[in-house]
């Protein structure tokens, strides 16, 4: 149930945005639960740092299920996937922040390379069209 504009923006953005873009919120949503489970960490506040944590790792299961096998590189992908999900649970148990913080670099630098791909895309999308005219 929708009770507030804020998750009604929420729910409009998901279900409009291209699967490049809902690949960037994954990673979006996979940073922000491993932050907030890092800081939780540092804080002591062990009961945040599992929640968060394991919001991360949900996140991270949702991009390898999301993958398209045929393509080479998603083999690649579910290896640097896997990684992250064991310094996640490495994270989680030891309690320390480190491991979670290595996973952070990874997902930012996936989601900027998406981000790249992205940018490519719609150009290419802006110069055919405009060619079509």
């Amino acid at each position: 149930m929708i009770n507030s504009p804020y998750q009604a923006y929420q729910q409009s953005s998901v279900q409009t945005a291209s699967r490049g873009q809902l690949v960037i919120m994954l990673y979006e949503g996979a940073i922000r639960f491993t932050r907030a489970g890092a800081e939780s960490i540092r804080n002591r506040n062990y009961e945040s740092a599992n929640t968060n944590l394991k919001k991360a790792q949900s996140v991270i299961n949702e991009l390898i299920a999301s993958l398209d096998r045929s393509f080479e590189i998603s083999n690649d992908l579910v290896r640097i996937y896997e990684y992250m999900l064991h310094l996640l649970i490495q994270s989680n148990i030891k309690k320390d922040a480190a491991p979670a913080m290595e996973v952070i670099g990874h997902l930012t630098e996936l989601r900027d390379a998406w981000k790249q791909i992205m940018k490519g895309t719609s150009a290419n999308v802006q110069m055919n069209t405009g060619s079509v005219q």
